[in-house]
């Protein structure tokens, strides 16, 4: 009994599967497939190259492959996006989405803010990063103090 419930589940999800206008998009358009490739393999190098050798903030600054990676990431990802939204629309009635990637980077900039400002060791390290390395020195004074003066005698 249990293999005719699976066989008829495979059926609904094969038959909902080829009604789906974004899937038979991604199955016809052989650029839409090749833009999410790249985008997926340029993401994929710069999450390497950030997570190699030095610290990451430092690679974000100054590393110009990480940052012609997630550009050519970012172009391939809008090219998709707009064959996408091409797709004939749905007539069935959407669901509600919760934020997707826009709440993400906002849960994500709150998270950093919040780190930075908790911990001392991060936030020198970002302050380091952003306006170079602070000269520290203690001071020690090669002087001794003056003896007091001594207090005139009243005068009588």
């Amino acid at each position: 009994m249990a293999a005719k419930d699976k066989a008829a589940k495979a059926a609904a999800a094969a038959q909902t599967a080829k009604e789906n206008p974004y899937l038979q998009r991604i199955i016809q358009d052989e650029e839409l497939r090749d833009n999410m490739v790249v985008a997926f393999e340029a993401a994929r190098n710069a999450y390497t190259r950030l997570n190699k050798g030095k610290a990451p903030a430092k690679n974000l600054i100054e590393d110009k492959k990480l940052h012609a990676d997630v550009k050519r990431s970012a172009d391939a990802l809008r090219d998709a996006t707009a064959a996408l939204r091409e797709a004939p629309k749905h007539t069935t009635p959407k669901k509600k989405r919760k934020g997707g990637i826009g709440r993400l980077l906002l849960v994500a900039m709150f998270g950093g803010a919040v780190a930075v400002a908790v911990s001392e060791g991060l936030r020198n390290k970002v302050l380091d990063a952003l306006f170079g390395a602070e000269e520290e020195f203690d001071y020690t004074s090669n002087t001794t103090p003056a003896p007091p003066a001594e207090a005139p005698a009243p005068a009588t």
